[in-house]
Formats: structure tokens, sequence, C-alpha cells
């Protein structure tokens, strides 16, 4: 039988099912960045090295998550278009294929990781400092953090194949009950809760861990999640109908998830790599430069929120309606997602546009030159990127679109022209070959969604990716009713 979810998201408007699917994705997010945020706050109260560490880490750990996450595209992708299809059975099998699949590969990673930590962070050019204190924190973080990673991709994978399902709430609260379980362990494992000779306690009750405290801090709630995840699509009716009897590898699925996954998962770690060599060519400016950088690109992830929201709510509508044999009302819902996108984004521009330097400065501690220099580079480059936001909101929702199609090829190419073809080089040139310094990066940076979703939208236009990737006994149809869209 047909979940509510794909009653919802079949028939009716659209508007609703994609702002229901959307705002619990945006929330989701918010929750992750939190994750990091917590780590950072409690290390940069334990020493600068640790926040170097955690910092000269993070790429490293990005690229096996990038890579990992790029399976469950084919998870949310298959669960979709089945439940569409009004196959709940199916659904449950895929779900359950994928799980095991994306939680084996978890296992393979977290043991590269776990011993490969040292070498890895050994590529890294370092000055000595560096390679004394920060190296050998980071290694100790790292090798913690992976024992973690099959548990973190068991929670990724429930949260994608709810997504592909219809239900966004639940990852979401789960997700909540995990960030303020890390919160909580942060500061305790990080510093340890000595003595209490009032109560006749004279050693620690919990020792001092350091850098090692954020790391375990951060497997126990990435446990938990997974733990409850599986529990959540194994043991309740939240999801599709799974039961142990599908974690059984079965070729047929696998070769499906590997078909739509491997792109997704290349595509994922190519912009993790393409996020390590801008990061090499900025480091060579001055230090307001290089801080101005990462500050202006946490401001924009956050402004990235909405956009990644419908991105994900648009793979969703048009994975099921596709199962559901709706091309031209997966079409439509695109067409919504893109406008409101843009929308959104083009009201954010005006904001950050008008007020920059008061925006930034809310996340910038004032009062010293370098603080001013960094205000004003990163007030330019958040100004710069403006320009950018509304193809980010298209740009997000038509690689949503091909995803939720299956067409995973095409969202890779269109994000490997955006990051590899226009983005680096565009920042190489500009920066280096021309007299632009600082000005060329923020130039560079912002023309890669610019061109992307001119190029997807063209592509769009052609119709090429309305076809499902499932064999389903949905009546195909080449038009359905006109809907209203509210």
């Amino acid at each position: 039988m047909a979940s509510t979810h794909a009653d919802d998201i079949t028939e009716g408007g659209l508007a609703r099912p994609l702002f229901h699917l959307a705002w619990p994705i945006v929330v989701t997010q918010l929750l992750q960045v939190a994750y990091n945020v917590g780590d950072a706050f409690w290390l940069g109260r334990y020493s600068a090295s640790a926040v170097g560490a955690i910092s000269l880490a993070f790429p490293l750990i990005f690229f096996f998550i990038a890579f990992g996450g790029g399976f469950n595209v084919a998870g949310s992708t298959l669960v979709a278009q089945y439940t569409g299809a009004d196959s709940d059975g199916s659904a449950g099998k895929v779900a359950g294929q994928t799980l095991g699949f994306v939680v084996a590969i978890g296992a393979i990673l977290s043991v590269v990781g776990h011993f490969g930590s040292g070498p890895m962070l050994a590529l890294f050019p370092s000055d000595a400092a560096t390679a004394d204190e920060v190296v050998p924190l980071a290694a100790r973080y790292m090798e913690i953090f992976f024992l973690g990673l099959p548990f973190m991709f068991g929670f990724l994978a429930f949260s994608a194949l709810l997504r592909g399902y219809g239900n966004t709430r639940t990852p979401m609260r789960v997700m909540a009950v995990t960030v303020v379980l890390n919160l909580v362990l942060d500061p305790v494992l990080v510093f340890g809760v000595g003595p209490v000779p009032a109560l006749g306690i004279e050693t620690a009750l919990v020792p001092e861990m350091g850098i090692r405290g954020a790391a375990v801090a951060t497997l126990v709630a990435r446990a938990v999640g997974g733990v409850v995840g599986v529990y959540v699509l194994f043991f309740t009716d939240t999801g599709p109908d799974v039961d142990l009897s599908h974690l059984v590898p079965d070729l047929e699925y696998v070769e499906d998830i590997v078909r739509i996954g491997i792109p997704s998962a290349l595509e994922q770690s190519a912009g993790a790599l393409a996020m390590v060599m801008l990061t090499v060519m900025i480091v060579t400016f001055e230090p307001s430069v290089i801080a101005a950088y990462g500050l202006g690109n946490r401001l924009i992830s956050l402004v990235f929120l909405p956009a990644v929201g419908l991105g994900k709510a648009t793979n969703t509508v048009v994975g099921q309606n596709l199962g559901a044999g709706k091309a031209d009302r997966a079409e439509r819902a695109v067409r919504l997602a893109a406008s409101v996108g843009a929308g959104v984004m083009v009201s954010l521009a005006v904001l950050a546009a008008a007020f920059p330097e008061p925006i930034v400065e809310v996340f910038m501690a004032t009062g010293t030159a370098e603080a001013a220099k960094t205000i004003e580079h990163a007030s330019e480059y958040l100004r710069i990127r403006t320009v950018e936001f509304a193809f980010i909101g298209v740009f997000q929702v038509l690689v949503g679109a091909y995803r939720g199609a299956g067409n995973t090829k095409t969202a890779m190419a269109f994000s490997l022209i955006t990051l590899w073809l226009v983005r680096v080089p565009a920042v190489y040139l500009l920066a280096f070959e021309t007299t632009l310094g600082a000005t060329g990066i923020w130039i560079g940076v912002a023309l890669g969604h610019v061109v992307g979703a001119i190029g997807a939208a063209v592509w769009f236009t052609r119709g090429t990716w309305k076809s499902a990737v499932i064999d389903s006994e949905a009546p195909e149809t080449a038009a359905d009713p006109a809907v209203s869209e509210d």
C-alpha cells in the first residue's frame, strides 16, 4: 500500500509537500553545524593547537564522509521511486540493501582512516611547529573519529532512506538528540571532571582527555544516532517496510545502488578535493585574507541552507512522481522549487549586500588592526558572492532533480563543471595572474555557481531526465491534470 507520504507528494498541491520536506532538512543541516561548532568551541578553550588540529583534520574527514555519502543518494532515489510506484515491499528491500552496503563501506573506510591518519596528514605541507604540535593532535583525533564511521554512515543512510520515503522530521529529531549528547559530553571529556573533596572523592571522576575527548564525544553521539536510526527502520512503521532478511546482499539491488551511487560518490569526493585545492591556494595570502575566506565561507554555508533543503526535497518529489509515472508533475515541482529557491536567495542577497559589515562583525571580534582588515576582506567577499545567491538556489534544485530521477552522472557532470572547470581555474587566474589579488579569489569562487546553474538549466529544458530508473507497473502518463501549486 502506498504511504500517506507518497499520497501527499504525488497528488494535490506541490508547495505544501515541498515545504514540509524542506524545512526539517534545513534544521538538520543547522544541527550538523552545531556538531562542528561544539567541538571548535570547547577545543578553542582547551588550546590553540587543538583548534588547528581539527582544522587540519577536517578536509580529510570530509573526503571520507563525502565518498560514502554518495551511495546514500542512490538509496534515497530508489526508495522514492519505489514508494511513488506504490511498491512498498521493493522500497523496504532497497532500504535494507542500501543500509547494509553503506555500513559495510563505512567499516572499510573506518579501518583505512584509523590506520592511515598519520600517513595522510604527512602529505600536508607544514612548518616545524605544526609538525611537532598540530599534526600529532590531528592524528589522535582522526584515529578515534574514524572508529565511529560505520555508525555515522548508518545514521546518514537512515536519514537518506527516510527522506526518499517522504519523512524528513524523524531524522531531524534523532539528529537533535545526538547533537545535545555531543554538546554535553564535549566539555566533560575534553577537560575531565576532577576530584570532589566534599564528597570524599580524591581522584578524577573523568580524566582530562583533551582532543581525544572531543573525538570520543562525537563517536558516542554518532553511535547513538546510528543505533536509533537502525531501530526506527527495522522496528517501527515510520519508514519503508524493512526486515532483517533485507540485509542479505541481493546483487540486482546492489548493482543499482553502485550504478547510481558511484557518480554521486565521485561528485562529492571531487567537491571535497576542490575545497582542499582552494585552501592550498588561499593559504599563500596574508592571514587576514585567509581568516576572511574561512569566516565568509561559514556565513555563506548558513545562507546555503534554504537552497540545500529545497534541493533535497526536490530529490524526493521528483523520485516519487517519476516512480508514479507523473513526469509532468515532477517537472512542475522542479520549476516551482527553483522559483522559490531563487526568490528566497535573492532576498538574502539583498540583505547581505546592503549590510555586509554588520553581519561579519557579529562573528568577528573587533578592536585590532588585523581584525579590521579581516572584516574589510570578509565584507567584500560576502558582497561579491551575493551575485551568485539566486544561481545557488536554482543549481541546488536542478541537481536535486537529476539525482531524484537517478541521473547522478548528469548531477556529477554539472558539479564538476562548477568546481573544477570554473571555480578552481578562475580563482587561480584572477588571484595570481591578474592584479586583483584577494578580490580575484572572491570573484572566482562566485563564478562557479553562476556558470553551473545556467548550464544545468539549459540541460533541464531538454527533458531527457524525465525517466524513472526502476521497473514498475505504475501507469505512464504523458500529462496529469493540472493541480494547484499551493
